[in-house]
């Protein structure tokens, strides 16, 4: 066995209704605590049984709600300059995964002190952040357990600040807090999820490694046993809860075994479109899963029976084709968009969206097949 390294949270604290225990964290983050959310969590009042429960520990808290979808570094800046103006001792971090990647960088920079600019990339970050705490109130970009921040930088373009520095102290699953998500979200989020479990397990980095591959699997059963039930009755607790556990050990498994193409991808999407991250990966996932199949079917077939039960017992070919059909028509079982044109993309566009694409070389290197601009392009065309 070749040698890796595992990293995620220290604690891990879940179950419907457990936000209420984030007062056993308020040691931890001190008496001053940055909450940062955006309009639309705070609105829904996902905000408020945080806030009762770290104010009856005594914690004095402030909220910053700027967070907007693909955020710039003009929002994280605003947010550390709140931070800091406030003294904070502590950050909170709820709502999706842009909340959750704001959360880490305002926790490290208004601590370290360090220039955004400076930070992008891997293994950058040489200063200490504040005691930070994420809950997601979306099952899917597993933000909560990752090293990861994605921040939108210039007018289209994202790029990653990926360092262990950036794992919170703890994370809360609590599933009550996703029960206003809307279908569509609930739907693309998942997807999104799955796609973190699917890319870690064959991922072709060094770190590639046995308890991310478990863990995917693992995710991949919750996910597929639970994504239509929470899309289809989103009160549903259980199918809520497991959804937030499924995308949550996605998200450990990716943190250590990194995704590759099809985020590249969806990247350009997000970025030039507007398009959500979820709904991004899902319009590309199975035209990149047919790309891959040829060099890495074998590893395809082996999680089939995990999204797809009934092909347990089918023989290899069987369970490959059935994963690729099965994933192509999830999207259509949900009624997400499945065509690049049926979220306004012009084929006019396709060509830059591969060239932008290739720059996301720190994702591309960890693909199981080699992606060229041309192959870029076509799986774009399939897509439109």
């Amino acid at each position: 066995m070749s040698a890796f390294t595992f990293a995620t949270v220290p604690q891990i604290i879940a179950g419907p209704g457990c936000i209420a225990r984030l007062s056993e964290l308020k040691t931890r983050l001190g008496p001053r605590v940055l909450v940062i959310s955006d309009e639309g969590v705070v609105k829904a009042g996902l905000v408020q049984p945080a806030l009762a429960s770290l104010r009856e520990a005594g914690a004095e808290t402030s909220i910053f709600t700027g967070v907007v979808a693909d955020p710039p570094e003009t929002i994280v800046n605003t947010a550390v300059a709140m931070a800091v103006d406030f003294g904070a001792t502590g950050v909170l971090g709820i709502g999706g995964g842009s909340s959750l990647d704001v959360a880490k960088l305002v926790a490290l920079i208004a601590k370290s002190g360090e220039a955004l600019g400076n930070i992008y990339g891997v293994g950058n970050v040489t200063g200490e952040r504040l005691p930070l705490v994420l809950v997601p109130t979306t099952a899917g970009t597993g933000s909560e357990v990752t090293p990861i921040s994605i921040i939108t930088t210039g007018e289209h373009q994202k790029k990653g600040v990926v360092s262990p520095v950036l794992l919170p102290d703890a994370a809360i699953l609590d599933a009550k807090l996703t029960i206003g998500l809307p279908p569509a979200v609930t739907a693309a989020t998942g997807i999104d999820a799955m796609v973190h479990a699917i890319e870690a397990f064959t991922s072709t980095s060094v770190n590639n490694n046995p308890v991310s591959r478990a863990l995917a699997k693992e995710a991949l059963r919750l996910l597929g046993a639970n994504i239509e039930i929470a899309v289809n009755n989103g009160t549903d607790l259980p199918a809520r809860q497991g959804m937030l556990l499924g995308a949550m050990l996605a998200g450990q498994a990716f943190a250590n075994s990194p995704v590759a193409a099809v985020h590249a991808l969806a990247y350009p999407i997000g970025g030039r479109y507007h398009v959500p991250h979820g709904l991004s990966n899902s319009l590309v996932l199975p035209h990149v899963l047919r790309f891959n199949a040829t060099v890495c079917g074998d590893a395809y077939a082996e999680l089939a029976p995990c999204l797809f039960p009934h092909l347990a017992h089918a023989d290899q070919k069987e369970r490959l084709s059935g994963l690729l059909e099965g994933l192509a028509l999830l999207p259509v079982r949900l009624n997400l968009p499945v065509r690049l044109r049926d979220v306004g993309i012009p084929r006019t566009g396709l060509s830059l969206l591969a060239e932008n694409a290739m720059e996301q070389t720190r994702l591309l290197v960890n693909n199981p097949r080699l992606v060229s601009l041309s192959d870029a392009a076509k799986i774009y065309e399939e897509a439109w």
